[in-house]
């Protein structure tokens, strides 16, 4: 007779049923208890350690020793391979078979040869299925590789997630046996799970969230785990609940499989070579069990490594990329910051991206995928555009820390008018695990309701990889149309965005950048990296000038785009999101820093090569060539090497993109019509230097007294403030170390004072004036430099030297300007924008530290103050007080980060301005003359440049830019001719007070039959 029903208790039906499934508690009478059967350890364990990571063929040649579950290993960074023997009892003839691999570290299962399956107990993958049904044939006995590195998911952080390693780890392997797997138990499981779900989620209050709890209590009820036969019955109620259908309204939910993966981070490059391995192995037996899974997989510097690294996976990749299951997105080279890179930067991440994918798998991208960076430029529409990229798919703003961004679904719209349609998944997550709870998160998040009706959700487990598993998608499956809750459909980025496209005319547009409200430190953090980046884009970019304008004179030139594009792709590795900001561990930054000394080298001698080719057969004596990478004529002021060591100032003219040869020491141009620089030393100590253009006036401790503008007779600086002020904050952020610094490091303001007495001219004047100081920033800390106005010149630099010794500190420089405005400009990526200088909103002071490229500008009418950099990027303005970042002292993920000596340049410029701000700032502040390097090469006798036509027809296309990648200019201000031009004044490998080149003007030295090389 069946038992009568009874009242149900919400709470102790709930547990009941979660202990039913609790892999914690009851496991020995619990269904979960009985998800593996009968087992047995392996037959034989043996181990081999290295600190290298062996490709396979040379790792199973090596001594292997005996070992056992229980045996530690490392340290952190080594490998341990160990060879697995096994043998399969008769008995399980017919059954699932699998071995239950546990350990520390991520592992890698080799099987002939290949590799098979990822293992991380942190990705949920703690064992390969050996055969899903063991036949009578089937060999009994089978040797497997698992190959473990000596780090975990996210690193190897001591004591927290992003701490520093610790170098000194060990791992265990905890669990090494073959087992009988019961798949009817893990379908059940899955059942159980989902309805838990459904019934916390849709609350006591909904009819449905009843009906799935009643079915759960029902199949405990009816669920014997030690008797299988009473499964069957279980599942049916299962599949009759599961099987009544929504309506025609529910929100469309479309599952794509996802594995972020940090091309660097926690762990160096190399390693991730592996975790892409691991992670993608995984997927493809995914793709094997379930052809209706689709995975997104980006950044095409991944798939070239496993390429390389691993061709048998890149094939089979291959092969589900056919069939439609493996779907390459992004569109770019690696998942680059959003914020840093320069215009041509952004654009060859592209190039670079969309060659890979169309090369390997027949198509390009139309969507950018650029999930977890820290900001997205204003101009990356007007760029993806360019590049054959329609859609954008992130879902990094859902990290705001003061406002919740408005949409999930709408077009941005760039700087020149370009719009792309934009997605942020509203789970706001991009690993997903498919909980009832996260399909319920998509659909009420949405802000976007009633515009549009579908969503993506990203499922799978990334950072670190791992990617999905098979829960994961056996829970969507069984969620793909059920009453109570959204349709999930297994789907691609492009059905997605189709359908977004669908109900399109009700979405709103956002306009300008996607400012990220947190890790606004990462413009400043890892000083080192900022510059070598901004160094490395400007010797690209006078490689390919140069090259192309040699090929322009002589069609013998050989163009060297195999070598551009080796060094592009190494400087695009770097602009990796947790690299060109800083925010990786010392080992990251480490090889970060040897990428840009192999950019250097190769870069100069590139450039040497060219600059010999573009003046080969120069009649003449032997002497200088002077070459100008910048778009217009200059007249400026250079160091020129003499014999002996010793330079030489002299003012020298280099036509438009071109050459001349540098003046002779008996045949230094004169000064006039220009003045000369004038010095002159206060019995105060104060020094003022005046050119007739600018006069400058510095205080005995080297502060910014004065800076006038002669013509009008304009002070720039505030009335009873000084510039040049360098100030220290404490830096102590809520968590992210290296990432954040919050608003309230604005309260702990100190500024650095110095001594009197220590300013003191440095040059005399004449073609150049300037003074130096020395600063004690703290007991720790000191700095120097010299203050430099060249004759001609607009602007008055600041060459810094510091030595950095401290922790948690924010080092800036101020300059109060006398200029009233509520907005700033500041250049990005081929343009600029504006940002307001008051807090009115909480939009307006969520922006209180930014980033810029080469200049920041405060303009009223007639009248501005531009500030200019070499390699900075943090910057801020705030009422009339232009700020820039200089130096920052995270402790965590790199202790050392930033320690040690530090050199940059610096620039103030007062200018006139017309009304209107697009023009606000002149053009020596929008494209600052940057310095150069010399090199050898004839000497002609008069100057050269382009000829009237546009260069050789093609040019871009060696390069490797084809036309669909080439931005359109957005005026104005026009954007520098072949990309961006890094930026501003003076910079530089040379002493503080040693001679220093406008960028932009390489000076080339005369040795008849030289190689070129550069000095």
């Amino acid at each position: 007779m069946a038992a009568a029903p009874a009242l149900k208790h919400w709470r102790t039906t709930l547990e009941r049923v979660e202990k039913f499934v609790s892999p914690l508690y009851f496991t020995d009478c619990n269904l979960r208890g009985r998800l593996f059967g009968d087992s047995c350890p392996v037959a034989e364990l043996s181990s081999f350690l290295t600190p290298e990571r062996l490709p396979y063929q040379e790792a199973v040649q090596q001594d292997f020793r005996p070992a056992q579950v229980g045996d530690s290993f490392g340290p952190t960074w080594w490998t341990c391979w160990f060879r697995v023997e096994l043998t399969i009892p008769e008995a399980w003839v017919g059954q699932e078979v699998h071995l239950r691999w546990e350990s520390d570290g991520e592992g890698l299962v080799w099987r002939d040869g290949e590799p098979v399956q990822g293992l991380t107990k942190e990705g949920e993958k703690t064992s390969y299925v050996l055969t899903e049904k063991l036949g009578e044939e089937d060999p009994r006995s089978l040797t497997l590789y698992v190959e473990v590195a000596c780090n975990g998911l996210l690193g190897a952080g001591k004591g927290t997630m992003i701490a520093a390693p610790d170098p000194e780890k060990m791992f265990q392997v905890s669990r090494a046996e073959l087992a009988v797997f019961h798949r009817d138990v893990h379908k059940l499981l899955v059942d159980l799970e989902l309805l838990l779900g459904m019934a916390k989620g849709l609350g006591e209050d909904n009819q449905r969230s009843y009906q799935a709890l009643y079915t759960a209590n029902q199949m405990v009820n009816i669920c014997d785990p030690a008797q299988p036969e009473t499964f069957p019955v279980a599942q049916a109620l299962a599949s009759k609940f599961f099987g009544q259908r929504g309506g025609e309204s529910q929100h469309t939910i479309h599952a794509l499989g996802h594995c972020h993966i940090d091309t660097a981070w926690l762990w160096p490059f190399k390693e991730t070579v592996r975790k892409c391995a691991r992670s993608w192995v995984t997927v493809v037996q995914l793709m094997e069990r379930n052809p209706e899974f689709i995975f997104a997989c980006s950044q095409a510097q991944q798939l070239a490594w496993v390429k390389s690294h691993y061709p048998g996976l890149h094939a089979r990749l291959q092969e589900f990329a056919c069939r439609g299951q493996f779907v390459p997105v992004g569109g770019t080279w690696v998942e680059m910051d959003g914020n840093l890179p320069s215009g041509e930067a952004m654009v060859r991440q592209f190039l670079q991206g969309q060659s890979f994918f169309l090369q390997e798998f027949g198509k390009m991208c139309s969507e950018f995928w650029l999930p977890d960076t820290f900001g997205y430029s204003a101009q990356l529409p007007q760029i993806m555009r360019s590049c054959g990229i329609r859609h954008f798919l992130t879902q990094k703003l859902s990290w705001n820390l003061v406002n919740n961004f408005p949409h999930h679904t709408f077009f941005w719209e760039g700087l020149d008018g370009s719009r792309v349609l934009a997605h942020f998944p509203p789970g706001d997550s991009y690993g997903m695990q498919g909980s009832v709870e996260e399909v319920l998160k998509t659909v009420a998040k949405n802000r976007d309701k009633g515009r549009t009706n579908h969503s993506a959700f990203l499922f799978g487990f990334g950072d670190g990889g791992g990617g999905p598993t098979q829960t994961m998608v056996d829970r969507l499956k069984r969620l793909c149309n059920t009453d109570g809750l959204p349709r999930v459909q297994f789907s691609s980025p492009e059905r997605l965005f189709s359908a977004l496209e669908g109900h399109s005319e009700q979405l709103c547009t956002w306009v300008g950048e996607l400012f990220l409200e947190l890790h606004n430190g990462t413009y400043t953090t890892h000083a080192q990296i900022k510059k070598g980046n901004r160094e490395c884009e400007r010797i690209l970019h006078d490689v390919e000038l140069l090259s192309s304008l040699a090929l322009a004179r002589s069609a013998q030139f050989l163009y060297p785009a195999a070598q551009l594009q080796d060094l592009w792709r190494l400087l695009l590795l770097n602009q990796f999101h947790d690299v060109v900001t800083g925010s990786c561990i010392q080992l990251v930054a480490e090889e970060a820093m040897c990428h840009y000394e192999d950019i250097r080298s190769r870069g100069n001698t590139l450039l040497s090569a060219a600059a010999a080719a573009l003046c080969a057969g120069e009649p003449g004596p032997e002497g200088l060539l002077i070459v100008n990478t910048l778009p217009w004529k200059r007249t400026e002021v250079l160091a020129l090497p003499r014999p002996g060591g010793a330079h030489c100032l002299a003012l020298v003219t280099v036509p438009s993109m071109g050459y001349a040869p540098a003046p002779t020491p008996t045949s230094l141009q004169p000064l006039l019509p220009q003045q000369p620089v004038f010095v002159v030393q206060e019995t105060d100590g104060s020094v003022t230097l005046d050119n007739g253009i600018i006069r400058v006036r510095l205080d005995p401790t080297g502060r910014l007294t004065s800076l006038v503008l002669v013509a009008s007779g304009r002070e720039a600086i505030a009335e009873g403030a000084v510039g040049n002020q360098f100030v220290l904050f404490d830096d102590v952020p809520l968590y992210w170390d290296a990432w954040d610094v919050m608003d309230y490091h604005l309260e702990t303001r100190k500024p650095v004072l110095g001594q009197a007495g220590t300013l003191a001219v440095g040059t005399q004047g004449g073609v150049r004036g300037s003074a130096w100081f020395l600063l004690q920033i703290s007991p720790n800390s000191q700095l120097s430099q010299e203050v430099v106005l060249d004759v001609g010149c607009p602007y008055v630099r600041f060459h810094t030297e510091v030595h950095w010794h401290e922790a948690h500190k924010f080092l800036k420089v101020e300059f109060p300007a006398r200029v009233r405005s509520p907005q700033a400009t500041f250049e990005v990526q081929f343009g600029h924008l504006q940002r307001p200088t008051h807090y009115n909103t909480s939009w307006d002071w969520a922006r209180f530290e930014v980033w810029a490229h080469r200049w920041i500008d405060l303009s009223e009418h007639g009248f501005g103050l531009a500030l200019l950099n070499d390699c900075k990027y943090g910057a801020s303005v705030r009422g009339s007080v232009l700020s820039l970042s200089l130096l920052r002292a995270p402790k965590s993920p790199d202790a050392t980060v930033d320690m040690g000596r530090h050199e940059f340049t610096y620039a103030l410029m007062p200018h006139e301005a017309s009304t209107s701000p697009c023009w606000r700032c002149p053009p020596q502040a929008r494209h600052p003359p940057p310095p150069g390097a010399p090199f050898q090469c004839p000497r002609p006798q008069s100057c050269w440049r382009p000829s009237s036509r546009q260069g050789p027809v093609g040019c871009g296309e060696r390069a490797g830019v084809p036309s669909w990648a080439r931005p359109r200019p957005r005026p104005p201000p026009p954007p520098s001719v072949g990309g961006d031009q890094p930026p501003g004044p003076q910079a530089g490998p040379e002493a503080v007070r040693g001679p220093r080149q406008p960028r932009g003007l390489l000076a080339a030295h005369v040795a008849a039959g030289s190689g070129g090389r550069p000095l």
